[in-house]
């Protein structure tokens, strides 16, 4: 572990990930040699779109690997089809309707469970993959001399570290200081050298800036590459392709042979990647997308700033990977909720209440497990688009949770003990916090867009990508136009035709990989 050095530094042009063609031949002649000694075979994007089709002898040696070890085979594992409790595909990705007894909404709320990705138990090693794969494909990245550097407030470093550890490339994470405790353990214990690859940053999850400023530095050293989820457009591409075709498939199961319409998909926007999917739901269904963001710290809502405790989802910022000209609804929603909702979730007493007062099946409480603090946010964000809309029964809103409560865990006794005093997370309090932050609709803040306010929530992002960053003017107000990014999604089959010649000439069969 290291603090961030203090030095300002200016950083080089911004490299936004969307070659297509091979850049370095001799990088990717290096990376071609070292996967080729090691065994490690590339998943394409379209494999984790559609994980069925990946080779029979591959899925059935996966039986044999732990999906939270440093196995490079799992990397066929990152997708959305793995199953919680037993090996082998899942036909639809796993999820969780919430009853309009929890929810307060007759809307179907259908929140698509994260923790089934390997090795860091949340959805953003997908984002990860998705950085890491083109740049080795393409040269961009040379394993033998590049150190991968994956800033982040938490998940996406940690998926970085994990994704370079398994195609056996170094990996540094750069996070605030004020994270959980859980992230640090787990990277303690999967950083090649945790002294110097582990680097805290100021502040806590609203201190996106510091990061910022902390790559800057490191990138003053060529051996260092930062892979910014921020401005990484892969980033938006893998799950634009990925996740979309995902959500759909959970939409298309839930309906099943009923009426239904998907009227949304609701994600905190962090690093704006996961939203991306709303791009592909929009497109085929009309779906509204609901970013969702911190009430405390409520940067679309009113170009606000703040700090709060719903670690993953960043702020302060409007990521540049964020389509915003297509975004509909803002919510915010306050880290009091979250931290709350979690005691709900996750206590004897609170679990106690679901079962008995609101008369929920205790197997789906028991799967609230699942929800960590993000989750919780994408939650609630969902439940007051519902009422916003004013859904009914045949409405379904989509959304992710991001991770499960156990990254939480260490914070809960400090939360309890400060909101609920020496008396605890009683049944009172729980009867309490459901009617608070579930029943009462005045608890978010929302924002139906206009044009006018998607373009202050635009132009926004002028100060961080233009004159902190130093990107040029074009291809921000470029990104203004949805043919932009529709544009961009044949590079994905660019990126599938690379990584198959690459796995051509690294020789890695299905039994090797």
């Amino acid at each position: 572990m290291t603090d961030e050095p203090t030095a300002a530094a200016t950083p080089p042009p911004l490299d936004v990930g969307l070659a297509r063609s091979v850049i370095d031949p001799a990088a990717r002649a290096a990376s071609v040699a070292r996967f080729a000694e090691r065994g490690i075979r590339l998943p394409t994007f379209a494999e984790l779109r559609r994980p069925e089709t990946i080779e029979p002898e591959i899925l059935a040696g996966l039986a044999a690997v732990d999906r939270r070890v440093p196995d490079a085979r799992n990397l066929f594992r990152v997708h959305w089809h793995n199953r919680w409790e037993a090996d082998g595909l899942a036909p639809v990705p796993e999820h969780l309707e919430l009853p309009p007894a929890l929810t307060g909404v007759p809307a179907r709320i259908v929140a698509v469970l994260g923790d089934r990705f390997p090795m860091i138990d949340t959805h953003k090693v997908l984002a990860a993959y998705g950085c890491l794969a083109p740049r080795i494909v393409t040269g961009r990245f040379d394993p033998q001399r590049h150190r991968a550097i994956w800033p982040s407030t938490g998940n996406y470093a940690r998926g970085g570290v994990a994704i370079s550890r398994i195609m056996d490339c170094h990996g540094v994470a750069v996070l605030p200081a004020g994270m959980s405790q859980e992230r640090f353990d787990w990277l303690q214990a999967w950083t090649l050298d945790p002294a110097t690859d582990i680097i805290r940053t100021a502040g806590t999850e609203s201190n996106v800036r510091e990061i910022y400023e902390a790559c800057a530095r490191l990138s003053l050293d060529p051996a260092n590459v930062i892979v910014n989820q921020f401005c990484e457009l892969p980033n938006y591409l893998v799950h634009r392709t990925v996740t979309g075709p995902a959500m759909e498939a959970v939409y298309r199961h839930v309906v099943g042979g009923r009426p239904g319409s998907l009227r949304a998909f609701v994600s905190a926007t962090g690093s704006a990647g996961t939203i991306a999917a709303g791009d592909h739901l929009k497109a085929g269904h009309g779906t509204e997308i609901v970013a969702v963001e911190a009430l405390e710290c409520p940067t679309m809502l009113e170009n606000g700033f703040g700090e709060h405790n719903i670690q993953g989802i960043g702020d302060k910022h409007i990521p540049l990977i964020h389509n915003v000209m297509n975004t509909d609804v803002v919510v915010a929603v306050s880290d009091q909720v979250t931290d709350h909702l979690d005691l709900l979730f996750q206590t004897g007493p609170g679990r106690e209440y679901l079962v008995r007062e609101l008369g929920l099946d205790p197997e789906l409480v028991a799967q609230l497990v699942h929800f960590g603090y993000s989750s919780i946010a994408n939650l609630a964000g969902a439940i007051a688009y519902a009422r916003l809309r004013r859904l009914g029964p045949d409405d379904v809103v989509l959304t992710v949770a991001t991770d499960g409560a156990a990254l939480y865990a260490s914070g809960r006794p400090a939360i309890t003990a400060r909101d609920f005093g020496p008396g605890g997370f009683t049944a009172a309090a729980a009867a309490s916090t459901h009617t608070r932050h579930l029943g009462d609709p005045s608890v978010h803040a929302v924002l139906d867009l206009d044009e006018r306010e998607r373009r202050r929530i635009f132009n926004l992002g002028y100060f961080t990508w233009v004159e902190q960053l130093g990107l040029d003017v074009e291809t921000f107000t470029a990104r203004r136009n949805q043919a932009w990014w529709d544009d961009m999604v044949p590079v994905v089959d660019a990126w599938d035709e690379l990584i198959a010649e690459f796995n051509a000439d690294t020789g890695c069969c299905p039994s090797r990989a």
